[in-house]
Formats: C-alpha cells, sequence, structure tokens
C-alpha cells in the first residue's frame, strides 16, 4: 500500500483554499446588518440597529404593534433646553420616515430627509400636559401607508 505525500506547496495551498471556502461558508451565514438610526444631544451619540426590520419591505401587520411595544436599548440624556438631533441612513430617508412617542405617531407625514433637530421641551410632557421625566421616541421607516422599519432610543430629562 502506498501512501501519496503532497509536497510543502501543495499542502499550503489546499489548507489555504480550505480557509477560504470555511470563511466563506461563515460569512454567507451572517445576516446584512440594518440601516443606523441616530440620536445626537450636544455631542453625545447613540446609534441603533432597527429593533423591527424586514430589509426594506413591509413589515407584517401582525407584528407591528409588538414591534412598536419593545423597549429602547439606548438611551441618551437631555436637558430640556437641548436640542436633538435625529438622524437616519439614506435608505431611511429615501422610503420616509417619523417620529412616534410612546408607540403612537406624533406627526402625520414621512420625513424625507436624513436628518432634523428639535428641542428637547417637545418631548418632555405626556399627552395630559403633565412633566415626564422619560421618554421614549421612536423612528418608524414608512411610506405613508406600510411600515418598513423601527428604532428605539429612551430619552432621559437631566436631574
Amino acid at each position: 500500500m502506498t501512501v501519496a505525500f503532497f509536497s510543502g506547496s501543495r499542502r499550503r495551498a489546499a489548507v489555504a483554499l480550505g480557509a477560504v471556502s470555511a470563511g466563506l461558508l461563515v460569512l454567507s451565514a451572517c445576516d446584512k446588518p440594518t440601516p443606523l438610526a441616530t440620536v445626537t444631544v450636544g455631542t453625545e451619540s447613540i446609534h441603533s440597529e432597527a429593533a423591527c426590520y424586514n430589509n426594506g419591505d413591509p413589515i407584517k401587520e401582525s407584528q407591528i404593534q409588538q414591534c412598536l411595544n419593545k423597549k429602547a436599548e439606548k438611551t441618551i440624556t437631555v436637558a430640556s433646553d437641548d436640542k436633538i438631533r435625529f438622524g437616519v441612513d439614506p435608505e431611511i430617508a429615501d422610503r420616509g420616515w417619523t417620529i412616534f412617542l410612546g408607540g403612537q405617531q406624533a406627526e402625520p407625514e414621512p420625513y424625507k430627509k436624513t436628518y432634523r433637530t428639535i428641542p428637547a421641551s417637545a418631548f418632555f410632557s405626556s399627552q395630559t400636559g403633565e412633566a415626564t421625566d422619560k421618554t421614549q421616541v421612536t423612528i418608524v421607516e414608512n411610506t405613508g401607508k406600510t411600515l418598513t422599519g423601527i428604532w428605539h432610543f429612551q430619552l432621559e430629562k437631566e436631574s
């Protein structure tokens, strides 16, 4: 019985080919990251990937309320006289986006630019007019008819 031995260069080539194949297999199993949304106050910024995203296709109607009710994982502290800057990736802006407060739509029409500024004081009163110390702000990518992405942020009032 004879055993075939590879020369050193062939062995290295076979190992390299195996490593490349394994790397491609691992990469093909990865999901593409969702577009980012950003909230900036002064020099502090927080970024978030979507809580719910369907690669630009509409989120299923049965999942929307569940997605809107998710808690924010990112928090930023703001003073009542601060300006809050919201930024989204261009692909979000192309479809349009709106701001939701506490799971409810806060503006009637989708915004089509990548950046906007809103005074912090607009976020710290409840629907009954009482002052609040924290607010969940949700950026919702939508066309006006369907929701395609949801990003959550928590704003905490500086004490």
